[in-house]
């Protein structure tokens, strides 16, 4: 197998300083359009739902924070829109044997500190992501066994086994590129080191990060001064933000503040589906959670359909397993499953279940309708028999617990598509015996088999059959309970001019980011 793509890559520049029909007031074209001229001295807010961890290391989340503020860049970039893999730092690539990838690095782009970019350069950034103590979903040893500078402008990516979706792998924001004077023994430091459009120049801890322009960035004049990316994760308080002005974009807005920002005509509220489920993850791990039979009765025992159209507002849908109905690797619409109270309660009595303690049910505090979501289901399962308690917790705080298997259930989301643009990276980390974010800590062989020949296979079609099945055994299996499929909900302030939603939070501060003269 063979794949080359061209070398091209539209950032949309040359419609940055005309827009038309964008609701502002500015010099008359002469016509019914009006023509838009950006401030380049403007700066603006993003408010931001998760901070950085980890000390900015790149096999961690914070790598998603550099690359939606503008600084981080891959070699490749999942255009949303088209469906594809594109190119971004690098240009075209290839599979020239089996187990081996070549990718052409991108001519003329600096990092942010002066030093070009290389195939060097990129390797050793690659390698870091590789030797970390705790490896990124999409790119760790397991999938990627080497990583070579072959030239200066060729770079090497060697498979155990053969793997049609190395390009994919090297969209992930994991796989981003800083410049060797950003590793420092132990510590990752961005300041400067990146390529993007943004550079990063401040940080208050936990609280937001400052970014400048850069000035020689190799895809074009950046339309803004800088920004500021705040970590705000209360969903109300970013959704007050954006509406007072204080923010100028609001990421990830909750259903209960969507009626009010509607309304106001200082805000576009912007809505896309998105491949993310509301899931309740139960410990397969625990007792009771360990019988198939308790956790296919939690499913009888709630109401999707209420869920959906209570707290959620109707802006989800009842969720029928791990992929929503509309994916080409769903396998057919089964249906949301329908509450049962008599069939759960004979479930509950096959798995020999006792109400000997309350089970804990963790609300994340990052999407503010769990709280309202976990009373829901506190009282679904007391009607069967089943006492819960409810804490709520910032997912930071209690990621340790959930990966070491000290947790009942928790309420959490997971887009399935931000590892990889592949269900294959979701599919692998969440559910498989070793997967490295099996929160569930669930296992079962006939499933790796499955997952294992998904990922050796380049037919798209019967890759995604082999998806399929795999969703079905989750379902069977009842491993978690899926609640609704949820859309991505932004909010911008009107006069922000050029913004483009990504429904997968990967990009937000672009070059093409403005804000009008005044």
């Amino acid at each position: 197998m063979r794949i080359s793509l061209p070398a091209s890559v539209s950032l949309g520049l040359a419609a940055l300083l005309t827009l038309t029909g964008c609701g502002f007031t500015g010099s008359s074209t002469g016509s019914s359009q009006t023509t838009q001229v950006a401030d380049k001295q403007q700066r603006i807010v993003v408010d931001n739902f998760r901070a950085p961890v980890a000390n900015w290391a790149l096999e961690s989340d914070a790598a998603y924070i550099l690359s939606l503020s503008g600084c981080l860049e891959t070699l490749t970039r999942y255009d949303e829109a088209e469906g594809k893999i594109v190119p971004l730092l690098a240009t075209e690539w290839k599979q020239t044997s089996p187990l081996e990838w070549d990718f052409t690095i991108r001519e003329g782009v600096t990092f942010q500190d002066g030093t070009p970019l290389t195939a060097e350069a990129v390797v050793g950034s690659l390698q870091r992501v590789l030797k970390a103590a705790v490896p990124a979903r999409a790119f760790n040893p397991k999938v990627v066994s080497g990583v070579a500078a072959l030239d200066e402008r060729t770079v090497r990516i060697t498979t155990p086994t053969e793997s049609p979706l190395v390009p994919y792998r090297l969209a992930s924001v994991n796989t981003g590129v800083l410049s060797p004077a950003a590793f420092k023994g132990a510590n990752v430091d961005p300041f400067g080191h990146c390529t993007g459009p943004f550079k990063p120049v401040s940080e208050k801890a936990k609280q937001s990060l400052t970014l400048d322009r850069n000035e020689n960035y190799w895809g074009g004049e950046v339309q803004l001064a800088g920004a500021e990316v705040r970590f705000v994760t209360d969903g109300a308080t970013r959704t007050t933000q954006v509406q007072t002005g204080e923010a100028d974009i609001s990421m990830s807005i909750p259903v209960s503040g969507l009626a009010t920002l509607e309304a106001d005509s200082n805000v576009k509220v912007l809505k896309a589906d998105s491949p993310r489920t509301a899931t309740l993850y139960m410990n397969n791990g625990k007792a009771p959670f360990d019988k198939v039979e308790f956790r296919q009765a939690v499913t009888k025992a709630l109401d999707l359909e209420a869920l959906a159209a209570s707290v959620y507002e109707g802006a989800a849908i009842p969720a029928n397993g791990p992929f929503a109905p509309s994916e080409p690797w769903a396998g057919g619409n089964p249906g949301a499953p329908k509450k049962d109270v008599d069939a759960a309660r004979k479930l509950l009595s096959e798995a020999g279940y006792t109400s000997d303690r309350p089970l804990e049910i963790i609300a994340i505090v990052e999407r503010a309708e769990f709280a309202d979501v976990a009373t829901v289901i506190q009282d679904n399962l007391k009607a069967v028999g089943v006492p819960v308690s409810i804490v709520t917790k910032e997912y930071a705080a209690v990621e340790p617990d959930l990966l070491s298997g000290n947790y009942d259930m928790v309420l959490s989301q997971r887009n399935r598509l931000i590892d990889i643009a592949d269900p294959i990276g979701f599919l692998t980390a969440d559910y498989t015996c070793d997967g490295t974010y099996n929160l569930s800590h669930f296992c079962n062989e006939e499933y790796d088999a499955i997952i294992a020949r998904a990922s050796r296979t380049a037919d798209a079609e019967e890759r995604y059959g082999l998806y399929a099945q795999a969703g079905k055994i989750l379902r069977d299996q009842a491993v978690n309970v899926w609640l609704v499929n949820e859309q991505a909900i932004d909010a911008v302030r009107s006069n922000v001019l050029g913004h483009t939603q990504d429904p997968l939070a990967r990009y937000v501060l672009r070059a093409q980011s403005a804000k009008p003269a005044s």
